[in-house]
């Protein structure tokens, strides 16, 4: 029976009850712990948010570790390299979130729950469409096939708005769901504290953080059509592809805060994910060819994850290089 067949498969992973138990109470824990610092709003310090931005980033490290003592080097490569895949597809939904904080005008305190809300329902979203793709991948390694051909259509709506130069936007008023809110229900003119819905002249209302928390939510459902083929381009193992998506999203509320300058000034991220994501399409696509025809040839782990750093690298050696020339030239006129 050749490898591309449609018949079921059962797919490898390392995720027995005990690690998926363990894991997600983890998960659960570290929820919980944001939601209590994040109960009482306040604005977030620099130090604040380095210090938990390093403890997020510590935390897939000793997990890789974990993967690469229990279950080999192979698999730890794998999940560093979905993890880094995740994590600077991740630092373009920051960039989205900045600009969805800025267009409601959300206050500096009511930022981190905002996020925090986002980044919830970016996992819920994602462990749903993991689920959906495993689902995917047992009934044959034309999945592969699909897989990489949305990512590399993805990749080119990407670059294609990358290389127009123009500025990205969020325009709420076109936005589906904040329109069908505002038609169901009253909105506050002003924020009401951390509240989502409030009581005004006896009938209940949205207040602005209620269409935010929307908003972000809207907003998550696009990036996991793009986040999860793309991890699944590198490991079939839905554990390891929950696991790099949930290591890569936790820290992200605190990352915010320490790139908050930064991200606008990452004017080539989108050139550099563009690229990522056709790589890992072709890749997905070779998988695919190479189970039918085992002449054609394979990416291994190794090389996606070096050239991914490599274009990661690059794109912020150019951004840098681009502000600074930018700067020149103003100082000129």
């Amino acid at each position: 029976m050749s490898a591309g067949t449609t018949l079921l498969t059962e797919l490898e992973t390392i995720g027995s009850p005990l690690l998926w138990a363990v894991t997600l109470a983890g998960l659960a824990l570290l929820l919980g712990l944001d939601f209590t610092l994040t109960r009482r709003p306040h604005e977030v310090r620099m130090g604040e948010a380095l210090g938990w931005s390093i403890f997020y980033l510590a935390l897939p490290l000793v997990f890789g570790v974990f993967v690469w003592q229990a279950f080999g080097s192979g698999v730890a490569m794998e999940f560093f390299t979905g993890y880094v895949v995740e994590k600077s597809l991740s630092v373009d939904n920051l960039f989205v979130f900045m600009l969805l904080l800025t267009a409601f005008a959300v206050p500096a305190e009511l930022a981190q729950r905002v996020l925090l809300y986002g980044i919830i329902g970016a996992l819920v979203l994602r462990a749903i469409f993991i689920a959906l793709g495993a689902a995917v991948l047992q009934s044959g390694t034309w999945a592969f096939l699909l897989f990489g051909g949305i990512l590399i259509v993805t990749a080119g709506k990407i670059l294609k708005e990358a290389l127009s130069g123009k500025e990205q936007e969020v325009d709420i008023a076109s936005m589906r769901t904040i329109r069908l809110l505002r038609r169901f229900m009253p909105v506050t003119d002003d924020y009401r504290g951390s509240q989502v819905i409030v009581r005004e002249g006896g009938r209940r209302a949205l207040t602005p953080l209620a269409l935010a928390i929307v908003a972000v939510f809207a907003t998550d459902i696009v990036f996991a059509v793009d986040s999860v083929p793309a991890v699944y381009g590198v490991t079939e193992d839905p554990f390891l592809v929950f696991a790099t998506n949930a290591f890569a999203l936790l820290g992200l509320r605190a990352l915010y805060f320490v790139l908050q300058g930064v991200l606008a000034k990452l004017r080539h991220l989108n050139h550099g994910l563009g690229i990522i994501l056709a790589f890992i399409g072709v890749k997905l696509v070779l998988h695919w060819a190479h189970g039918i025809w085992t002449w054609v040839p394979e990416i291994p782990t190794t090389l996606s994850l070096a050239v991914i750093v490599a274009v990661l690298l690059t794109v912020t050696a150019t951004s840098v290089f681009a502000n600074r020339r930018s700067l020149s030239v103003q100082d000129r006129r």
